[in-house]
């Protein structure tokens, strides 16, 4: 029998993610012993930190990654939202597992429809995206930053410390606490963030057996999405501060990708869509972040 490690955070919602996809690849190979390596990573050490004050994107997978360089775990699951869009020339996403729903949602006793959105109310978020397009909802909003795990914003809510917290629907669906949910935000309303829902399996670029085994998970229209997400994002460039959101989607072998960037500022936001034969992911990917660059000029900053 084949022993296997796998790296992941130690949060409830990365053990489940690690656990559906041990279920699937078992479903295709039975003769595997699997171990849990759980890494701690800079972004669950300094949770009282603000994100960007941290410094990076990577905050939340660079340690995950050492070790699968330094081959001390085999695979590494990722929340795919939270990798840079460029990878380590060393490493590949050899599977993404079928997206979860990509879309945010509010957890609230407060609010249960869009337009209880026009009270002064405070809101739970550590994103800018979220907080800018909150605001284009209703500017009197007020958005707070929040860290921590799910159980652990949930907890800050029911000490009245805010009035809703706004988080993605795949992780509290992934954790069965769907019962919490009292607002689900359509795309039209509030653009997820690149590769919402969707769970990343890495490996090293080298290791035939690993991509071989997990290649049978990779979901392939989820895989066409979200490349073409990521290299919208890898065009427009920025840091963990840039505020923008995208969202691919496939329909009869056609793949549309829409997307929003705000100036630096938050002020402005732009936004862009496009629909092709979903084979040109990449294209319509690159394409839809030039685009949105070009309409943006000089009020958005190419870090």
């Amino acid at each position: 029998m084949k022993k296997i490690i796998i790296g992941a955070r130690g949060s409830k919602l990365s053990l489940a993610y690690v656990s559906k996809v041990k279920n699937l690849i078992l479903q295709s190979n039975a003769d595997i012993d699997f171990e849990v390596k759980i890494v701690k990573t800079s972004g669950d050490i300094h949770q009282n930190i603000k994100i960007s004050e941290i410094g990076g994107k990577n905050l939340f997978c660079k340690e995950i990654e050492e070790n699968l360089l330094d081959k001390k775990i085999d695979i590494a699951i990722h929340a795919l939202k939270d990798m840079e869009s460029i990878e380590h020339e060393n490493l590949t996403i050899g599977a993404y597992i079928k997206r979860n729903d990509p879309r945010d949602i509010l957890v609230s006793n407060k609010i249960k429809k869009l337009s209880d959105l026009n009270k002064k109310i405070t809101i739970g978020s550590s994103s800018r995206r979220r907080e800018l397009q909150l605001k284009k909802i209703n500017k009197e909003v007020n958005v707070e930053d929040i860290r921590g795990n799910i159980d652990t914003r949930i907890k800050k809510l029911e000490e009245k410390k805010f009035d809703a917290i706004i988080l993605a629907a795949a992780g509290i669906k992934s954790l069965n606490l769907q019962s919490k949910i009292a607002l689900i935000f359509e795309s039209k309303e509030i653009l997820p963030s690149v590769g919402q829902g969707i769970i990343a399996v890495q490996c090293r670029k080298d290791d035939i057996f690993i991509l071989d085994l997990i290649k049978k998970v990779n979901d392939k229209n989820t895989s066409l999405c979200a490349s073409a997400e990521r290299k919208m994002l890898q065009t427009i460039g920025g840091d963990c501060e840039t505020a923008v959101g995208g969202l691919a989607e496939i329909s009869n072998n056609n793949l549309k990708l829409k997307a929003q960037l705000f100036s630096d500022s938050g002020e402005e936001s732009y936004n862009f869509e496009m629909t092709g034969p979903e084979k040109d992911a990449l294209i319509i990917g690159k394409t839809v972040g030039q685009k949105l660059l070009d309409l943006a000029g000089d009020k958005f900053k190419k870090k």
